[in-house]
């Protein structure tokens, strides 16, 4: 081994770990790897960002705004309205709840659909009287499934084809994924809707947002008696005044209820005060502001979820997206009530309420939070907090017109890349700049829309994969698997693969396990003197096969909080789910892509 070769594959390592830490967040993370890379001369300083200008790169941003057109046409909410008509029982509902996410997946952003339809699985749920845990995590995976069928359907794909267009070859087409792809998501959601979710796990403690939060324990009627610390403050200072994490979530003057008062609102003589505090934080309260309690001493007056909404005012549900602004934070110093005009009323994890304070609090991706402001507030921070509403929503009217257009750009698009006409990143850079001349995404959206981390591990993974594979450690890798084959057929080395990489998208992000593999798996082929295809083909299967973790892709991170799952859980599923994918995926690789 060189000190080049040493080197790269100890970034990898260090890489790697870090990213399964998970302290800092993943793009940060690549982007690390790429300047100790670009400082030891492993890159080139003029080839070191040239990642950021890769085909795949620009590709996942345009499917993702597109995407974004699809769900804002209303086509995806009208599947989605259909779906709520089916049977109340869960033998009915998880196949068609998969089967539909799965579809939806082969084509747009499969974080996006998940999103879209997950709301629609927790009512029906709550309708059926079963916990969430029975179908969410069979969404999850249903989006990780169908993300196979197609080219734009995740972005591991992406990547691989354009690791066979800079070999020399044709870069794989729109289609080229669906012969296994289908075979192996037909397989898989078989499994999930039969078996498979009868072997989760039934959290009640995901049922619903009473059972979590419980917000009666927390919300007390206190009125402000004439000499209060309080007369004349904004409402904001309560908990300045206080010493406590107590907050005034909704004001009382009269016949006047504000049910999310201002934190700049003054208090007067005679006002009553919804505040959140914790049991024990109530007397403190009490004692340094001079509230009194409505009601006796022993029974003071409590207030419930139903209480903090009007018809403007509504309480939500939300869940915290990976790689969000929220993610990581404390909650306190997203300082959400000055900021967006959303009080943070409750945490819970797993399925049940934090009992921390939220000041101390570092919020995880997957917490369910309980959010209250008006109903134009919340819309406006949930995509700026990175946070995805778990309440049911009304459905948007889809407008014919809307829906036509969108599938018709996204057609053309998806025509164009499929016949070849243009090179795939060309056909929906042009749908993007066609979705929004023709207002189905405003320029806003057209940036919020594109998941920015992902951009940015992809765009500094690139430089460091070529790394790996100019150093000659991609050859090592290769030597080793080949040698743990011994002299049994290519086959058994295209296993071997397969089983690596769903091993490593399991740790990691599923485009970072692509990069990281692609070399690797061409140089088995290059070793065994067979062709490439058909090991590029077990990476993008085994890059979208995160079954065994909640960390191994967003969908699964999602779920967690909603359905109370724990990291464990996973397995119940995931484990057989993963060996049907290796006994369906070996064979019809083989089959139609020759050795």
């Amino acid at each position: 081994m060189t000190a080049a070769q040493g080197l790269v594959l100890g970034v990898l390592a260090c890489t790697l770990v870090m990213f399964v830490w998970g302290r800092w967040r993943y793009d940060i993370v690549a982007l690390l790897a790429l300047l100790v890379v670009t400082v030891a001369g492993l890159v080139p300083a003029a080839e070191a960002f040239s990642g950021f200008g890769h085909p795949a790169v620009i590709t996942v941003a345009a499917v993702l705004v597109v995407s974004r057109a699809l769900l804002n046409s209303g086509l995806v909410d009208q599947i989605a309205k259909w779906i709520g008509r089916v049977g109340e029982r869960p033998f009915v509902q998880v196949p068609v709840l998969t089967l539909i996410v799965a579809l939806c997946s082969g084509f747009m952003n499969n974080v996006g659909a998940l999103a879209l339809l997950m709301p629609v699985g927790l009512r029906l749920a709550r309708k059926g009287g079963y916990a969430p845990s029975m179908i969410l995590m069979p969404l999850a995976f249903g989006s990780l499934l169908g993300g196979m069928m197609t080219l734009i359907g995740t972005p591991p794909n992406v990547i691989i084809a354009t690791f066979r267009g800079e070999l020399g070859g044709e870069a794989f087409r729109m289609f080229d994924f669906a012969p296994v792809g289908a075979g192996v998501a037909l397989a898989g959601l078989v499994f999930v809707s039969l078996v498979g979710w009868r072997l989760l796990p039934e959290r009640k403690g995901g049922a619903g947002t009473e059972e979590m939060f419980a917000m009666e324990d927390y919300l007390t009627e206190l009125s402000v008696p004439e000499g209060s610390a309080l007369v004349g403050k904004p409402l904001g200072d309560l908990g300045r005044i206080s010493e406590t994490e107590a907050s005034a979530v909704g004001l009382v003057r009269g016949e006047w209820r504000h049910a999310a008062p201002s934190p700049y609102e003054l208090v007067r003589e005679g006002d009553v005060l919804v505040v959140e505090a914790d049991p024990e934080e109530l007397t403190s309260v009490m004692d340094a502001t001079g509230l009194e309690l409505v009601g006796s001493e022993e029974e003071p007056k409590r207030v419930g979820q139903e209480e903090l909404g009007s018809e403007e005012v509504s309480v939500m549900e939300a869940v915290v997206n990976p790689g969000g602004l929220m993610e990581g934070r404390t909650a306190s110093s997203l300082n959400l009530r000055r900021r967006f005009g959303v009080n943070l009323l409750g945490v819970a994890r797993h399925g049940a309420r934090v009992r921390q304070r939220l000041s101390q609090l570092r919020l995880r991706a997957g917490d369910v939070l309980l959010l209250q402001g008006r109903e134009d507030a919340l819309q406006e921070a949930l995509p700026t907090l990175g946070c995805l509403p778990l309440a049911e929503r009304s459905l948007r009217i889809g407008r014919p017109r809307r829906i036509l257009l969108a599938v018709g750009v996204f057609g053309m698009a998806l025509a164009f890349a499929a016949t070849g006409l243009l090179a795939v990143q060309v056909a929906f850079i042009a749908a993007a700049v066609a979705t929004v001349l023709v207002g189905l995404v405003s320029l806003r959206e057209l940036y919020t829309a594109i998941d920015w981390p992902i951009i940015v591990l992809l765009g500094a993974m690139i430089p460091v994969g070529r790394a790996l594979e100019t150093t000659g450690a991609a050859q090592l890798g290769a030597d080793g698997v080949l040698a743990l084959a011994g002299g049994l057929p290519p086959v058994a080395s295209l296993a071997i693969v397969l089983v690596g990489v769903m091993f490593l998208s399991d740790l990691v992000n599923n485009a970072a396990a692509a990069v990281l593999m692609a070399p690797v798996a061409i140089a088995i082929a290059r070793g065994l003197g067979v062709s490439v295809d058909p090991f590029l083909m077990a990476v993008a299967v085994g890059a979208s096969c995160a079954f065994l973790t909640p960390v191994g892709h967003q969908s699964n991170t999602l779920v967690m909080g909603p359905g109370g799952y724990r990291f464990g859980d996973y397995w119940r599923m995931g484990l057989p789910l993963e060996i049907i994918v290796v006994a369906v995926a070996v064979p019809l690789i083989a089959l139609f892509w020759h050795f």
